[in-house]
């Protein structure tokens, strides 16, 4: 719940926790009905700059003058013809403060919010099993998770919701429309999607409980490994390593990458996930703040998988985590991407928890790839343009796995 003004003035000192988005991402919530792309962290990396502005922001007061905020407050309480909440208010300026950034990525969550967005974190809720984007004013779907209602039901990446349960969307922020979403198994949610601009859809789709595995492994014909992340969790860099130990005992020819439709997750999974295809030494990205870099991300020790010929799969859905593996890889030359532009998510962001149980998620810093890029509304470029089509997708014609598997063949 909200807190007065005094309260907190004496809130517990907040907690720094890094999170890569996406996407998400326009901003990506999870609330029970979407997992975020908006990438979490485990507190190793503490930002030693947290408390410094950047050049931009030096020149702000010190504090806000809310005398001109109590006003608005006065004349609304006696003159609304309504009933209003005092804590509800209060979120509401916090929210609105924070808003006002123009940052989709920095956002204001009450308790309440606050505990679904963490609880959806340890990768199961009830929803349709897709990620969302705030996009200008529009609500986009990133992507529907793998084998969940979204994704059964047809519903594709950058569809945007244009309304929800026969509501207008398009003055929601992430937040709102997941609350509008989500709710109890079993029950029904109708979405109007417009796709491609023009193309007018409507979906009925009914919730149930998302179960987000994240990683899936296995050998295909012809010696080739395949390893499918859906989501970079804290136990992937570990599934990861089994997969990798497993591939070299039985000499696999070649590893399939696949992170399709991956919003992204820990930082940490995806430096380690990298880390198997690289040497000592070899940069994974560079985090910068104000334009100045602020840290360096290296492969410790040689992967399990340096030298094993390589393809990574990614698409539209490919967010934040997903996309720092993929540029890793391919900027390093390890690997060749193949399959269509990724999401493009290069920002970093911090999370500070209030007491009561409120919390600030804002942007701290830009990522890059090791070749210096930064992939924001851009992308990770694939190095074969592959793309599906409504038809492959309808006849499930895997015409991106087909093609990696013909790659490997060749070397």
């Amino acid at each position: 719940m909200s807190r007065s003004e005094n309260q907190n003035r004496g809130r517990k000192p907040h907690r720094r926790l890094r999170w890569f988005i996406g996407g998400f991402i326009s901003v990506l919530i999870i609330a029970g009905v979407f997992f975020s792309g908006i990438q979490f962290g485990n507190g190793t990396w503490s930002l030693d700059f947290a408390h410094k502005p950047v050049p931009a922001n030096k020149n702000l007061p010190d504090k806000l003058d809310y005398s001109s905020v109590d006003e608005v407050y006065q004349a609304l309480k006696q003159k609304y013809d309504g009933k209003l909440d005092a804590n509800t208010l209060m979120t509401g300026m916090k929210k609105g403060l924070v808003d006002a950034a123009g940052d989709p990525y920095t956002t204001y969550m009450s308790a309440g919010d606050a505990k679904d967005f963490k609880e959806q974190l340890d990768g199961s809720f009830t929803g349709i099993g897709a990620e969302l984007s705030k996009q200008g004013s529009s609500i986009v779907i990133i992507s529907p998770i793998s084998g969940f209602p979204a994704e059964k039901a047809g519903l594709k990446p950058k569809d945007v919701i244009a309304q929800i349960d026969g509501q207008d969307a398009s003055n929601l922020n992430v937040d709102e429309a997941v609350k509008r979403i989500r709710g109890e198994k079993g029950t029904t949610v109708k979405l109007t999607i417009i796709r491609g601009g023009t193309q007018k859809l409507d979906f009925t789709i009914t919730r149930d409980t998302i179960t987000i595995p994240s990683v899936e492994y296995k050998t295909l014909d012809n010696d080739i490994g395949y390893i499918k992340i859906s989501r970079f969790s804290e136990d992937t860099a570990t599934l990861v390593d089994k997969a990798a130990s497993e591939f070299t005992s039985k000499g696999v020819k070649g590893v399939i990458l696949d992170m399709r439709n991956d919003p992204g997750g820990y930082l940490n999974a995806a430096v380690s996930v990298s880390n198997q295809w690289l040497k000592d030494g070899q940069t994974i990205l560079q985090e910068k703040r104000a334009g100045k870099v602020i840290k360096t991300y290296s492969a410790q020790g040689d992967g399990r998988l340096v030298g094993l010929p390589t393809v990574v799969l990614i698409n539209e859905g490919s967010a934040s985590a997903s996309e720092i593996t993929a540029g890793a890889l391919k900027d390093n030359n390890v690997a060749k991407v193949l399959g269509v532009t990724s999401f493009g998510k290069g920002s970093v962001q911090e999370v500070n928890n209030f007491g009561g149980g409120d919390l600030l998620k804002v942007t701290v810093a830009r990522w890059y790839t090791p070749s210096g890029k930064n992939i924001d509304k851009e992308g990770i470029e694939p190095n074969f343009k592959i793309v599906l089509t409504d038809l492959d997708i309808k006849n499930n014609n895997d015409k991106q796995l087909e093609t990696a598997k013909t790659q490997l063949l060749k070397r």
